[in-house]
């Protein structure tokens, strides 16, 4: 009679059972692949998003984004024409970082160029990590910042992340951020995702719920989450504490814009209608630099506030 190995049976046993969402074996590969004027992200061989840049942009964009079981999260217009899709605000598109009060110039409503961020060159393309040097070119054709932008592209079985780190370097002259609440880091959400038309729900780190008792406000954090297919989606945007200006106003807009904004104090205060608001007229002078970081959650299954706490904690303590 042969002898019963029990350890070969457990650890057999073991190596057969299914590993849980966000363990360290979970960790999904991230691929990318270059085409003309854009980057290609996939992750566990499907696409996740796409960075795109060329002339025809006036700044570079992230776009389609999907959920890790591809549901796309973006508004396909104005990339794409979709019959009864909302067709406002043509500027949003994608996961987009930019501004619309620098010096003179705008970088947030305009739809035609100069002024332009302009991608200058892809650094690393390795690892997750994503680095790119764009020029943020006014309308007289001066550079008025250098960008340095990292993006690492991480997932797991049902958790897909951008942490993003963006250095702006004033080059020859001053730069001015005047105070507007047009800006920073935004995505454009698919109208099934936002609170008007859609499923979608605002919820910011103070506990408030909802466009009204969110936008304006200054937060760590802000989720929307909504439900699609029978499957509950969601977005968060963190702010990192050693992110300038930290932490972030939100302009978060029931019609599908989701963005958090360092700078634009005064807009805000004002419609807030806050006693005696003053500007913060965010300043570099020449060869000065700023840094902006925020992560980016974009996950299935329902997520609480607690949650959403534990991811800041975790992203705030790095």
């Amino acid at each position: 009679m042969k002898t019963v190995n029990y350890f070969t049976i457990l650890f057999l046993l073991i190596m057969t059972v299914p590993s849980f969402a966000g363990a360290p074996n979970d960790k999904m590969p991230v691929q990318f692949v270059q085409d003309t004027n854009k980057i290609d992200i996939l992750i566990g061989g499907k696409l996740f998003t796409s960075y795109r840049y060329g002339l025809e942009l006036t700044k570079p964009v992230l776009y389609p984004v999907k959920s890790p079981s591809g549901i796309t999260l973006t508004r396909g217009f104005p990339f794409e024409i979709i019959s009864g899709e909302s067709n406002d605000h043509p500027h949003h598109y994608g996961i987009f970082f930019t501004y619309d009060k620098v010096n003179n110039d705008g970088f947030w409503n305009n739809r035609t160029s100069p002024p332009q961020i302009k991608h200058i060159k892809t650094m690393n393309m390795e690892e997750g990590l994503l680095s790119t040097i764009s020029h943020w070119d006014g309308k007289s054709g001066k550079t008025l910042l250098e960008e340095k932008r990292d993006m690492i592209f991480s997932a797991s079985q049902n958790q897909y992340a951008i942490d993003l780190n963006i250095t702006l370097t004033a080059q020859d002259d001053k730069i001015v951020f005047s105070d507007t609440k047009e800006g920073m880091f935004a995505i454009r959400v698919a109208d099934w995702l936002s609170e008007n038309k859609g499923t979608g729900k605002f919820l910011s780190s103070d506990g408030n719920t909802g466009e009204p008792n969110i936008w304006g406000k200054q937060s760590k954090w802000v989720r929307l989450e909504g439900q699609k297919e029978g499957i509950t989606i969601g977005i968060a945007i963190l702010n990192h504490p050693s992110s300038a200006c930290f932490p972030s106003y939100s302009m978060a807009r029931g019609y599908g814009l989701f963005s958090a904004n360092p700078l634009g104090q005064l807009d805000y205060l004002k419609a807030r209608k806050v006693e005696n608001p003053q500007p913060l007229n965010f300043t570099l002078q020449p060869g000065q630099s700023a840094s902006f970081k925020f992560l980016m959650i974009i996950y299935e299954g329902q997520k609480a506030f607690g949650d959403i706490e534990k991811e800041f904690q975790n992203y705030s303590s790095k």
